[in-house]
């Protein structure tokens, strides 16, 4: 992934909507607060916390963040770990969205309950940090 020079300021700016902007800055805030780190924008749009090194069975590597969304105009799409078979749980708990492999959506924050989305997040980088060492928090 590709880091832009794009500020928070601008990323928040280029959402027209209201709500959704209203609803950008309190992921702002939270995915900050939960990482201890600032957000990097990347190309597409997509606003990341921290970071760690993955390398697959295939000998593909790269870096991604360890958290990270992005807003788009009927959703948000909020990046976790991959193979986390311990979230179930807490997506039970939740509210409403939908999962995907490593995606989880969800149309507005006012569905979800932002303290599972907090547990969802730690236990995200917990996982990422035990399985990738060279994970950078």
């Amino acid at each position: 992934m590709n880091q832009t020079t794009e500020t928070v300021e601008s990323y928040l700016e280029s959402i027209e909507h209201q709500g959704k902007k209203e609803d950008t800055q309190t992921l702002f805030e939270l995915f900050k607060e939960v990482s201890g780190k600032p957000p990097v924008i990347y190309q597409g749009g997509i606003v990341g916390f921290g970071s760690y090194h993955y390398v697959y069975p295939s000998g593909h590597s790269g870096d991604a963040p360890l958290i990270g969304f992005k807003t788009q105009k009927a959703k948000f799409s909020i990046y976790l770990a991959t193979g986390d078979a311990e979230r179930d749980r807490l997506l039970s708990e939740l509210g409403k969205h939908k999962m995907g492999k490593a995606c989880l959506y969800v149309n507005k924050l006012a569905d979800i309950d932002l303290d599972v989305l907090s547990a969802l997040l730690k236990q995200s980088i917990d996982f990422l940090k035990k399985n990738y060492p060279e994970t950078k928090e």
